[in-house]
């Protein structure tokens, strides 16, 4: 992992996650997975036909987590100017494809019930396998579900 890295997924994070979830990770939390050697990462610019250069071009990212046979999705994020564009897309296309070359067989992934990332999970082919009553305490009014996915790959 390089600082640029880390930058990257930060400037993403503070611009995509909404603050009153309390879903985003700090700095430390992202670096600290990033160390592992089962954490993987996808970056992506805004332009599909060049990679991002500066930790300010990316669009988007997604870290996963590798286990025997599996993946779980732990982060994805797409900053609000890319949105509807096809980032979100891009991204867990290119992360699934790296977990099948990784060996893995399923990708998993958990989201706070109503979070609008479901309608591109579904149109990706993830399905609702599990939910877990009043999992997430945000500053939104109370508890909300948490429901996992899952996909094979």
């Amino acid at each position: 992992m390089t600082d640029d890295t880390l930058d990257a997924i930060m400037h993403v994070m503070e611009q995509a996650f909404d603050p009153a979830y309390g879903e985003a990770w700090n700095r430390r939390q992202v670096g600290d997975a990033l160390t592992l050697a089962n954490t993987h990462c996808v970056i992506v610019g805004a332009d599909p036909a060049r990679p991002w250069r500066d930790p300010r071009d990316a669009a988007g990212f997604a870290m996963l987590r590798e286990a025997v046979g599996e993946e779980e999705l732990l982060l994805l994020a797409v900053s609000p100017g890319h949105r509807r564009k096809g980032v979100g897309r891009r991204l867990l296309e290119q992360a699934m494809a790296q977990a099948q070359a990784r060996g893995s067989a399923h990708v998993f992934l958990e989201m706070r019930d109503g979070n609008p990332a479901e309608f591109l999970y579904r149109a990706l082919g993830f399905e609702q396998i599990g939910r877990r009553p009043g999992y997430y305490r945000g500053a939104v009014g109370g508890p909300l579900d948490a429901v996992t996915f899952a996909k094979r790959l």
